[in-house]
């Protein structure tokens, strides 16, 4: 007889693996509503706090007026609009490539267009800890797929040479985050850049958790370094730093031209809602002004109050970006963290598997710009608990 969803339920309980969705019921800025009480977020991915602010609400708002909320139909058909040209035109602008392409969502993104690049003759390597989106993508493409340990640039030589021997026709596609999403560590770029090269590969680079953060203007780990222009994919949200909600691919006409036509989860469903695309270009724009560098080292200052402030042991030692992971280990320790956090008025879910390998339970604290002094000073002295 077959297993029922009820029974493995009860085994995710047992795992302290079972998950339930949260109602959250009010934000404001970085305080949200939960469970009856009101706490301080230090789970968003908002990083520069813009997803409450009023300029970008009145460019919603004036969207809807202008276009309605739904765009009506998918964009090869007649649901490109103007906020849409606008929005693309400007993310080409902001990372400095030919063109670009909007998406409903990340994960649209990563799989719409890992399924253009590659069939079932090419490669595509990956980096371990890539996005679920980016591993889904791979793998729905068909494409033979070769995983490195994180980071390990050898390995991943390894792998580009192996795919030149036994597939030298193909289409060989690198993957990897600039900033990863759970470890909030960086990319070796520059080494991985070269590797590609060296063997005639593309690089799709997703910088989902640097845009905003990092780089000229929050142009990304790319930029920061130097690379941008030799990275062939440049993959990125709207959902994070950018306080909307959407993803996008920037690089050469040519590759954006060929998703408009290939990419299934872009041909295939309704346009990105104006309202958004509004959005997200107003605060592309503010991104670039010089409040929106004051709103980035904002953000780095509060990152230093809180390295000022943490207990060894618990979080890397030298922070590269806005994600902090507090590695436990255990599942049923990572959900007593949780507890005692909510306990002193913080809100900072456990993240288990299958989001993070199994035995590599965390918190995974995440600061932003709107965060006050006092508030990251308290979740430091909360953290201590933990030492």
């Amino acid at each position: 007889m077959a297993r029922t969803f009820e029974t493995e339920l009860d085994e995710l309980k047992q795992q302290s693996l079972l998950r339930k969705l949260r109602e959250i019921h009010s934000t404001m800025g970085t305080a949200i509503t939960y469970g009856g009480r009101i706490l301080v977020n230090f789970s968003s991915n908002d990083y520069l706090g813009l997803a409450g602010e009023p300029f970008l609400r009145e460019a919603a708002k004036k969207a809807i007026d202008d276009y309605g909320l739904g765009a009506g139909a998918s964009r090869l058909v007649c649901g490109t609009l103007a906020p849409h040209v606008e929005l693309e035109e400007k993310l080409a602008l902001f990372k400095g490539t030919e063109a670009a392409l909007s998406f409903s969502s990340g994960y649209a993104t990563a799989v719409g267009t890992l399924g253009a690049l590659a069939g079932k003759d090419d490669v595509i390597i990956l980096d371990k800890l890539a996005h679920a989106s980016l591993i889904d993508g791979a793998r729905l493409s068909g494409a033979n797929l070769r995983v490195f340990p994180h980071n390990d640039v050898t390995k991943l030589e390894s792998h580009l040479e192996w795919a030149r021997q036994t597939h030298p026709e193909a289409r060989v596609v690198v993957v990897t985050e600039s900033i990863f999403s759970m470890d909030g560590d960086r990319a070796p770029l520059a080494e991985i850049v070269a590797a590609k090269d060296r063997h005639g590969a593309l690089l799709l680079l997703d910088e989902a958790h640097a845009v905003g953060v990092v780089g000229a203007n929050g142009r990304g780990l790319a930029e920061l370094l130097g690379l941008a222009g030799r990275v062939d994919i440049q993959m990125g949200t709207l959902s994070k730093a950018i306080g909307v909600s959407g993803g996008y691919i920037c690089g050469r006409r040519p590759l954006i031209d060929w998703l408009i036509n290939r990419a299934r989860s872009f041909v295939y469903s309704t346009a990105m809602p104006p309202a958004m695309a509004a959005a997200a270009l107003a605060s592309i724009e503010f991104l670039s002004s010089p409040e929106g560098e004051a709103r980035r080292r904002k953000l780095w200052e509060n990152l230093k109050v809180l390295a000022e402030g943490l207990p060894p042991g618990l979080t890397p030692e030298k922070l590269r970006s806005a994600i902090v992971p507090v590695m436990l280990g255990d599942e049923e320790r990572a959900l007593a963290a949780s507890r005692m956090f909510f306990d002193r008025g913080f809100f900072v879910p456990a993240i288990r598997y299958p989001t993070v390998a199994r035995g590599a339970a965390r918190l995974r604290l995440t600061l932003s710009a709107a965060h006050e002094p006092e508030e990251i000073q308290a979740v430091t002295e909360a953290l201590w608990k933990l030492a």
